[in-house]
């Protein structure tokens, strides 16, 4: 579903985020990227988005390499990746049945439709009966749950996630957790980048980790 080949990605032509990253992620594969702040587990995610280009080696997803991709088709691209962020990013002068239908209005999706993909994606995640709240009505872990749920109405084939849980304590950290294993039981496959050693230990995916921009340690779990 992902694959590194040889990814470099240097800034202002001198600091280096990306060394020589080299690996390739299974499709349905749940897979954890970790390693300190500054790691480069930020630009690692945002090269699969396509918000940033290597400035060496290939980034192949479903086995295109989408450094060539023409700019009109990359907004198609992005709709097949739901994208989970730390801080939420939800609009709060809107519903929450409005921030998860969001993506659906971007594409014009016709309205019926688009209530029965919403009130699923809610379902999914705990939240059906807030759907007429405002954000600030909510707790940070429903938050958070609402980004996911934003996230997966589109039904896509891969979920990233940038620290998740960082702002979250331990049992909500498991629940958000939880909620990604059932979207990767399901066939999504799934991108978590965390600090969160311990809950990763506990979770037992596959774990790429970074230092300093490169792949130290590839751990898979038997």
């Amino acid at each position: 579903m992902i694959a590194f080949e040889h990814v470099g990605k240097r800034y202002g032509g001198r600091f280096e985020a990306l060394a020589n990253i080299d690996f390739r992620v299974r499709r349905g594969e749940m897979v954890f990227l970790t390693g300190h702040s500054g790691a480069g587990k930020s630009s690692l995610l945002r090269l699969i988005m396509r918000l940033e280009r290597p400035s060496r080696g290939k980034v192949r997803v479903a086995g295109h390499d989408i450094d060539r991709l023409h700019h009109s088709q990359i907004p198609f691209y992005r709709r097949q990746i739901g994208v989970v962020f730390q801080d939420h990013q939800l609009l709060f002068d809107r519903s929450i049945f409005h921030n998860v239908a969001l993506p659906l209005e971007i594409q014009g999706v016709e309205h019926r439709e688009a209530a029965r993909r919403v009130r699923a994606s809610l379902d999914k995640v705990g939240l059906l009966h807030r759907e007429g709240a405002l954000p600030i009505e909510l707790s940070g872990g429903e938050q958070q749950r609402v980004g996911i749920a934003r996230a997966v109405v589109n039904k896509p084939a891969l979920l990233l996630a940038d620290e998740p849980t960082g702002n979250l304590d331990p049992q909500l950290s498991a629940d958000i957790m939880t909620l990604f294993e059932d979207f990767n039981r399901i066939g999504t496959t799934v991108m978590v980048a965390s600090h969160d050693l311990a809950l990763i230990a506990r979770l037992r995916h596959r774990t790429l980790r970074l230092h300093d921009g490169r792949l130290v340690a590839d751990e898979e779990v038997a």
